[in-house]
């Protein structure tokens, strides 16, 4: 059989052959063993996985799927928590979007839905938050819907498995088309993971493993070309630079002054050192004359931070106060809790730019 006769049937075979002796362990994951001793998988679990999962490494979502589950074992528990303890727990994932969305979402499920997701692809794509691509995740493999879920893994894959020579981003309908169809009526939730774990443990970016993947013999890509350079990729715009300062006052109580982020925008409802707008164009804007308030400011260098869109470059300054700020809305913060509140990581490189020890465990 070659690839090019490679039917749905015998593509989903050999997937969930191999799925079911090297399938990844995960803690929201119902593996094979669990499913056939009765374990059905719990739509809470699935779907604050795939939220973490976006962007986001497994190996890091580990321990903060850990922490929601600790503080919030329900859907109904997250609905009634504080929104900065969300915040506050979310810290350190990035796209905090995410975390707003997380939520409103768990409050709409628990509102309108009485705590029980939608178990089709259009009732999860009404929720806050929730796109096409977690609608279809949750759909299959939290309630066995026949959906096409497309990853950045899967996407790999497929590409390969087709030798796709349309780039990326408009390969992407096609590519759902051609999962839609290898997709079975069967176990449509264990193929969407069999997939993801291909693609992130054979099927990888660099130096497939190709020898022990299932499809080894009908990939087209394989036997005609470089793997590697699936999928192809339309050329990166550059990132546009934006400037900006951030200033870090300490006390003597060894204290950092901080203050809340509005709720709207990027890192919307986030903790921050007080700092300037994001939009300069000159060195010269970000300058200690953009102080907040009069202290003996110090600059101690520039850290920088990638967002999606942009590349933010922060001067950042440093001052030790002894009086009380006359700036509103903020507070201090002990530096031994700086950790337990809810700051962005680039407002961590700042903190740490100016106190190098801020963030050392213990």
């Amino acid at each position: 059989m070659t690839c090019e006769t490679l039917t749905a049937e015998d593509a989903a075979a050999l997937l969930l052959t191999w799925y079911d002796r090297h399938h990844r362990d995960l803690p929201w994951r119902v593996s094979p063993p669990m499913a056939r001793q009765g374990v059905v998988a719990d739509p809470y679990h699935v779907w604050l996985s795939e939220v973490m999962l976006q962007q986001t490494t497994v190996q890091a979502v580990k321990a903060y799927f850990d922490k929601f589950l600790r503080l919030w074992p329900t859907v109904e528990d997250l609905a009634a928590a504080d929104s900065e303890d969300v915040m506050k727990a979310w810290a350190g994932l990035g796209y905090y979007a995410r975390a707003r969305n997380l939520r409103k979402c768990a409050e709409a499920v628990a509102r309108e839905h009485g705590g029980r997701f939608p178990d089709t692809e259009e009732g999860l794509k009404a929720l806050p938050g929730v796109g096409a691509y977690t609608a279809a995740a949750i759909a299959a493999i939290a309630f066995n819907r026949r959906s096409a879920v497309l990853d950045g893994n899967v996407e790999r894959v497929i590409s390969r498995l087709y030798a796709v020579e349309t780039p990326l981003p408009a390969a992407k309908a096609g590519m759902r088309q051609l999962v839609s169809r290898l997709t079975p009526a069967d176990r449509p939730g264990d193929f969407a993971q069999a997939m993801m774990d291909l693609g992130a443990t054979i099927c990888t970016p660099k130096r497939p493993a190709c020898t022990l993947c299932p499809f080894h013999m009908k990939c087209m890509a394989l036997h005609s070309a470089d793997p590697e350079t699936f999928p192809i990729k339309a050329a990166k715009k550059e990132k546009p630079v934006r400037l900006g300062a951030a200033f870090v006052a300490i006390d003597n109580a060894d204290a950092v002054y901080l203050r809340k982020r509005p709720d709207t925008g990027l890192l919307g409802g986030m903790t921050e050192v007080p700092g300037t707008d994001w939009s300069a164009r000159r060195d010269g804007e970000t300058s200690v004359d953009a102080r907040p308030f009069a202290a003996p400011w110090e600059p101690c260098g520039t850290i920088a931070h990638v967002f999606t869109h942009f590349e933010l470059r922060l001067s950042v300054y440093r001052a030790n106060v002894a009086e009380a700020l006359p700036a509103a809305g903020g507070w201090w913060e002990p530096i031994a809790t700086l950790n337990m509140q809810a700051l962005p990581t680039v407002m961590k490189k700042a903190i740490a730019q100016a106190i190098p020890h801020a963030f050392k465990p213990g």
